[in-house]
C-alpha cells in the first residue's frame, strides 16, 4: 500500500492511520498474500477509488457495503458497483429494482456507480480487499479499523450527511453516528437472501434526497 496515494482531503484526515500498528500489519498481510500468488481484488490502484471520487468535504451520502465483490473483474473500489461490461451481481440488480420503484429510474445498461461517487456519494466498503472467490477472506485484518475511522471523522467533522446502512453489519458499524447531526436510512440488505425482508420498498434514494433538500444541499441524480 506504500505506492497508493490517497486523495489530498482524505490524506489530511487519515494520514496518521498509515503509521499505526494495525495498518502496518494489514500492509504486511497483503504483501505476503501477493507473494503467495493469491489473486486479490480490487487491483491495488483501485483500493482507495471511493476516496478519489468523493472528497471529504464533498460527501453528501455514504452507502456502506461489507467487502468487495470476489469475482473476476467485478470489484473496482466502490461498494456495490462493478466495472462497465460486467454483469451486475444480484444485490446490485435489487438496488436497481428499488431505484425503479422509488424514483422511476429505469435499469441502466451497466452497473458502474461512478457517477454517484462524483456527486458526493461515498461508496464505502467496511473491508477494502478480498481474495478471489473467498468472500470475507480479509475480515479481521485491519480494514474495519480504518473504515471505522473514516466514519468517525465524517460523523464528527461534517454535518447533514445521509448514511445508508443496508443490513445488520452496516447498521452495527454505524451505531455511533450522531442522528442530531446526520440522517440514517436503514433496511435489510439488498442481497437476494434478505431483500424481501425490508429492502425492497424502503425508498432509500428519495428519502436521502428529501433530507438533503431540506438542508439546502443539492440532491443526488441517482440515474446511472
Amino acid at each position: 500500500m506504500k505506492r497508493i496515494k490517497l486523495e489530498a482531503t482524505w490524506k489530511e484526515k487519515l494520514l496518521d492511520e498509515f503509521s499505526k500498528d494495525y495498518m502496518k500489519s494489514l500492509s504486511n498481510f497483503l504483501r505476503e498474500e501477493q507473494k503467495r500468488k493469491k489473486i486479490l481484488f480490487p487491483l491495488g490502484s483501485k483500493i482507495f477509488n471511493a476516496f478519489s471520487l468523493t472528497k471529504f468535504d464533498d460527501v453528501k451520502v455514504v452507502i456502506l457495503g461489507q467487502d468487495p465483490y470476489h469475482g473476476e473483474g467485478q470489484a473496482h473500489g466502490l461498494s456495490f458497483s462493478v466495472e462497465k461490461g460486467v454483469l451486475p451481481p444480484p444485490s446490485l440488480e435489487n438496488i436497481f429494482k428499488e431505484l425503479k420503484s422509488d424514483l422511476g429510474i429505469e435499469k441502466p445498461s451497466h452497473g458502474n456507480l461512478q457517477s454517484w461517487g462524483e456527486q458526493g456519494v461515498l461508496l464505502l466498503n467496511s473491508i477494502l480487499t478480498v481474495e478471489k472467490g473467498k468472500p470475507g477472506s480479509h475480515a479481521g485484518k485491519g480494514w474495519e479499523t480504518f473504515t471505522d475511522t473514516v466514519l468517525f471523522k465524517l460523523n464528527c467533522l461534517r454535518r447533514n450527511i445521509v448514511f445508508i446502512l443496508w443490513g445488520k453489519k452496516a447498521q452495527d458499524k454505524g451505531d455511533f453516528i450522531n442522528t442530531d447531526k446526520h440522517f440514517i436510512v436503514k433496511s435489510s440488505h439488498p442481497s437476494p437472501f434478505s431483500a424481501n425482508r425490508g429492502f425492497l420498498g424502503s425508498r432509500p434514494f428519495s428519502r436521502a434526497n428529501s433530507y438533503l433538500k431540506k438542508n439546502n444541499i443539492d440532491p443526488i441524480d441517482w440515474s446511472v
